[in-house]
Order: C-alpha cells, then structure tokens, then sequence
C-alpha cells in the first residue's frame, strides 16, 4: 500500500530500520546501496527529512565496521543532535524536580518521553521541542514555574495569542528558552494530551487517567505514560499531523519505537481504550504505515480490529500516498483535501458531527460565554477556525 519508488528512499528507509533491529542482512543491502546512490542524494534526503543524525549512526556503524569512514558531515549532525537532545533533557530534568517540590506530576510526551526512558542514543531522537503533560488543576502553578524558571510565554504561530487563559481553554501553552549552550528550547505544556482541532475533546484519553496510570523513569523526576497509553497518544498525534505533515516521516518512528521497546504490550488493552475513544481509523494508519515501511511488530489481528471499511481506506490510502510520506515541507493538501482528509478520520457521520459541533458544556468552557443565544454565533466561529484556520501542525 505504502511503497517505496526508488533506490533514494529504500536506503533512507533500511537505514532507519538497522538502527532498530541491527539485522545482519540490512548492513550488505545498505552498504552496497549507499554506493550506488551516492552520499550527496542520501545526505539532502536525510537532512530534508530531518532525520539526517539516525542515517548518520547507521552509516557510522556499517562503514565503519568495513573500515571505510564516513564524510565528516555525518560525524558533524550525528554530534550536533547528540548534544542538543542532551541538553533538553537536562533541561527537562530540572523542570520535573522543581515542579515535584510543589506535587506537581509532569509526564514527558512523544518524542521527549521516548529519548528519556525508551531510546537511550541521544544522536537519533531529533526533535524540535519538548511536550510535556500536567493536570489541569495544577497548570497555573505550572506556569508559573516555568516563566520563573527563565521561559518565555509565546507562541511559534502568529495565529495564536499569548493570552494565559485562552491558551488553557484550548489545551496548552508555548514557551522559549535560550540554553547555556546559545540554542533555543520550545517548551509546550499541555492538559490534553493531543489537542488537535479536529480531534474531539472526548476522543482523546483523560490526562487525569493518564497520569495515574503513568510510569517512573529512574533517575529523574520525569514520568512516562503506560506503554498502552504512550502507543495510543502517538498514533492520535501522529494523526492530528496527517501522517505527512512536518516533521513528516520522523513522526513514525515514535509508533516503531514504543511498540520495538515493549514485546509485552497488552495489545488487547489497546484496542479496548481506541474502541472506546471511536479512533479506529485514525490509529490504524498510524500503525499500518510503520508496519509496512519498517516491519514494527504489529499484530496482523490488531489492524484487522482497527480497520476502516474498504472504500474509506482505499480512499485515506490514496491520500496519504498522492501527498507523499516524505518531504514534509512540500505542500501536502489543497484546503479541500485537508478538510475532507480530516473528515474521513471520524469512524462515522455521528463522529464527524460531534467533532464539528461539540456539546454545550464543551462549547462554554471553551469559548467562555455564559448565555445560551450566544452558542450559535460560536458554533460558526468554531467551524470557521476548522476550515480556514490552517497551523503548522
């Protein structure tokens, strides 16, 4: 379904893969494909794809081993990354404890969460800030800390405001830092897990849950979700960025990685809460696309329970293709595309119109109004921000 055109995006695609698996037979497919690609094509491949350091380790380990070295330039990225990751983990830490001083929980999401507790290579978990979750009750107290510690509030989009509390209404705030070492942290602090406009409110799982059921991670005070709850917040972000929307390609890998670090997952606990939560079709591209394109063990009788009808995932499938998994700074979708993308997500029409016109009660806590005749004016404000409000992410 989701294949691979060329020698360019297989090497790029083993390469990722043998950092995973180390399998004996992917170091003679990429060394013999590096040379017949070229390191020039790999290199601008890799860095548009942001992924340039993971490349940057396999290579190092295949050539390496066959005493050829590689160019500097991978050297350089597999040890700039390196650093920085190290340094926004440090960071991390320290925000944790300060907050646990005051019996404050902060779960680390996405990719922090796995670089801290999951994948330990610093040089392969590329990111480009750090999300964390904390209760709702506790997010002014949070903030608070945060601004104290030295960060910024602001947001990277000019569409939004750096007012406290419509940024809580919404799900989150942003923050910035500039490190001891000159570079800049994005610091996004949430009480949704996802908070995706398209996403419903309902669809998501609870923070509170979340939090309870959350993991220590040893030598910090820094918490990880459950694996099943970790997996299942992955696979809605990874949907709320299209599949292929930036950071693009790199989003996959977190699907490959919790589910390569936990051989014991309870796949049936999974599929119970994303029943629940009616995200079926949402997930199941979401651990289909890493399934095909780096084998990540994913049960075939889980995406046979997850599955969409054969018309909507021929149709998302198409999608998805056409708009292409790599090069996630190309224009992807038309404004109708997108808008019809969204839609197909839903499991049902009954979904779909609740995600556009959610119930009163999460209307009024979002919006902020008081009296019932005012609902209407809102509800177009909100379809509004749907089909013509266009983030980044």
């Amino acid at each position: 379904m989701f294949e691979l055109h060329s020698d360019k995006e297989k090497l790029f695609v083993a390469s990722i893969i043998d950092v995973h698996t180390h399998l004996q037979f992917e170091k003679y497919f990429i060394a013999g494909y590096y040379q017949r690609v070229g390191d020039k094509l790999l290199w601008d491949f890799a860095f548009e794809n942001r992924v340039a350091s993971i490349v940057a380790h396999t290579l190092k380990n295949i050539l390496h081993n066959n005493n050829n070295k590689i160019p500097n330039h991978w050297e350089i990225i597999h040890s700039q990354i390196h650093d920085l990751i190290t340094d926004y983990l440090l960071e991390l830490d320290r925000i944790a404890a300060v907050l646990a001083k005051q019996d404050i929980v902060l779960i680390a999401l996405k990719n922090g969460g796995i670089s801290r507790a999951i994948f330990h290579c610093p040089g392969c978990c590329p990111m480009g800030d750090l999300d964390v979750l904390v209760e709702k009750q506790h997010f002014h107290e949070a903030h608070q800390v945060l601004v104290s510690e030295g960060f910024q509030f602001e947001f990277r989009s000019d569409l939004e405001v750096a007012n406290l509390d419509i940024a809580i209404n919404s799900g989150g705030t942003e923050y910035w830092k500039i490190l001891p070492n000159g570079e800049k942290l994005w610091f996004e602090l949430q009480w949704r897990p996802v908070a995706g406009r398209w996403i419903r409110p309902d669809q998501e799982p609870s923070a509170d849950e979340l939090i309870a059921r959350s993991i220590p991670i040893a030598g910090t005070d820094v918490r990880l979700l459950a694996p099943e709850d970790n997996l299942l917040q992955v696979c809605l972000h990874t949907a709320k960025h299209s599949y292929v929307r930036a950071p693009g390609f790199r989003l996959h890998l977190d699907v490959e990685r919790i589910v390569r670090a936990y051989p014991d997952l309870d796949w049936g606990v999974f599929v119970g809460r994303v029943q629940a939560l009616q995200v079926k079709t949402a997930v199941y591209f979401s651990l289909l696309i890493p399934k095909e394109l780096f084998a990540t063990p994913i049960p075939d009788e889980v995406l046979a329970q997850l599955r969409p009808p054969a018309w909507k995932e021929k149709t998302i499938t198409h999608m998805i293709n056409k708009a292409g998994l790599f090069n996630p700074h190309e224009k992807k979708f038309s404004r109708g595309e997108y808008i019809l993308f969204n839609a197909l997500l839903y499991d049902d029409f009954r979904g779909l119109w609740r995600g556009v016109f959610p119930d009163k009660a999460w209307m009024q806590e979002r919006y902020q109004f008081q009296r019932g005749w005012q609902a209407p004016y809102f509800h177009l404000k909100r379809i509004g921000s749907l089909l013509f409000r266009r983030l980044a992410t």
